[in-house]
């Protein structure tokens, strides 16, 4: 029997609700991985509600009482996946050694990525899951990745802050044509070829921008010497 407080009301037990919320929330990701399973194998069409209770194994007002509708459904599956997606890179690349490392380990696990998570995306997009909310999210994700790279080019290159973060921005989106040219995977462009090109343009412009510095740094020193 529940303890009771001084006027007779029941006093809620903190660890009677906790396993209570703890399946809510392994009910509602079950249902995502239904939502997501099914678009993998047979496109974003066949999603429903019905589908979805189905594949899960659950009654319909169930998938009701976590998700209003399948739209609401849909972008809880792109924000899911571009949540763990962006975790699973952060973690990735925070373990790489040096600078060239990170943007290494970056753009291979992108390739993984497309390869199996990438029609799964496309999917969303086309169903319209990509929202202005979600695009909000991914702003701000990116603009974290931004500094992140960026403070490491300024420690490890000695660039200024300013043109650190200019540079960061530059390479990593232009991380985007090299998964269009890794989806399109013409018979003459590899993983590889599209990899090692990457980087020599990443290295080579992070080298350049801190030969630009160093030369500027001399200059003045030698200029405030002179007078």
């Amino acid at each position: 029997m529940a303890p009771r407080s001084a006027r007779g009301t029941p006093k809620s037990d903190p660890e009677a609700t906790a396993p209570v919320r703890l399946a809510r929330a392994h009910r509602r990701e079950a249902l995502l991985d239904a939502a997501a399973a099914l678009i993998v194998v047979d496109g974003v069409e066949a999603v429903s509600m019905d589908a979805v209770a189905d594949h899960a194994g659950v009654s319909r007002p169930l998938v009701y009482k976590h998700f209003g509708n399948r739209g609401e459904m849909l972008t809880a599956v792109y924000r899911r996946e571009a949540t763990i997606l962006h975790n699973e890179l952060s973690s990735k690349v925070r373990a790489a050694a040096s600078l060239e490392e990170m943007y290494r380990t970056l753009v291979r696990a992108a390739f993984r990525a497309s390869s199996e998570r990438g029609r799964l995306f496309r999917a969303l997009r086309a169903a319209g899951a990509w929202n202005p909310d979600l695009r909000r999210e991914q702003e701000e994700r990116d603009r974290a990745t931004v500094r992140f790279f960026a403070e490491h080019a300024s420690a490890e290159f000695g660039i200024p802050a300013v043109e650190a973060e200019a540079a960061a921005a530059m390479l990593l989106t232009t991380l985007d044509s090299v998964l269009s040219q890794f989806r399109a995977r013409r018979a003459h462009v590899t993983a590889a070829v599209l990899e090692d090109t990457y980087l020599d343009l990443v290295v080579g412009g992070l080298e350049h921008l801190a030969a630009r510095t160093h030369l500027a740094r001399r200059r003045a020193r030698a200029a405030g010497a002179s007078r």
